[in-house]
């Protein structure tokens, strides 16, 4: 080993394939396999952006329009991409599963908008920086936390001063239901993310001490068609 990415490329290997929910070792199969039936109604397959998206543009937060550039890190089959070009931003959404990116490009063409649907592994992302937004609904969260570091470095290339981070992930509290609470040693230990991490207001503030809080709370629990929330969530807006 001689450089930092080839230590973290040998803490990758700790973890079991079969863990892997973050690159093309085992990452892309598993999502390919997940988003291939897309009858079994799973709660985030529904065509809805998440609450949090629409309530923080909504009171002003979150300004998005014509001109605004956002990057959504694992887009999965596209409900906040879409919602998002039709706010009238370009957006580029980047997921490891092909099959995934078809159903957000179905999408997109029946809504009428362009977004650029991209096969790639977030953690290498090269694309034209910088970003006004960059939106993680569900990314963050499978990643072990040697790639913290990763995530860190990715956010610092293609988010500009004053761009804001927009993030959903699994909280504590929801054991059963949502992510692992495990301590992060155990995790090496067992090789495994348990579905992926849960985190508290705590651990998002520490992990992402060097952005400005705008807001940090529990999503909101929606049952309507026209957004998603499920409180086994945590949802964060953070400015660069």
């Amino acid at each position: 080993m001689h450089t930092v990415d080839d230590v973290l490329a040998l803490l990758d290997q700790l973890f079991e394939e079969r863990a892997d929910r973050w690159s093309d070792r085992g990452g892309t199969d598993f999502w390919d396999a997940f988003y291939t039936d897309r009858g079994r109604g799973v709660p985030f397959f529904r065509d809805a952006p998440d609450e949090s998206l629409v309530a923080w543009h909504a009171d002003g937060r979150l300004p998005l329009g014509p001109g605004t550039r956002v990057l959504e890190l694992g887009c999965g089959p596209g409900r906040n991409a879409v919602w998002l070009a039709q706010q009238g931003c370009a957006v580029d959404a980047l997921d490891l599963s092909a099959t995934a990116l078809a159903w957000g490009r179905e999408r997109a063409d029946a809504a009428g908008v362009a977004v650029r649907f991209v096969r790639a592994d977030v953690l290498g992302w090269r694309g034209e920086a910088p970003y006004d937004v960059v939106v993680d609904s569900g990314c963050f969260h499978h990643l072990p936390p040697h790639r913290r570091v990763s995530y860190r470095w990715l956010l610092e290339r293609v988010l500009r001063p004053g761009g804001h981070l927009a993030l959903t992930c699994f909280t504590t509290g929801h054991a059963g239901d949502g992510g692992t609470e495990a301590d992060d040693l155990d995790l090496y230990r067992t090789g495994s993310l348990g579905g992926g991490l849960a985190y508290g207001p705590d651990d998002l503030r520490r992990a992402f001490d060097w952005l400005t809080e705008v807001e940090l709370r529990p999503m909101r629990r929606v049952r309507d068609a026209t957004t998603y929330g499920e409180d086994l969530l945590q949802v964060a807006l953070l400015r660069r």
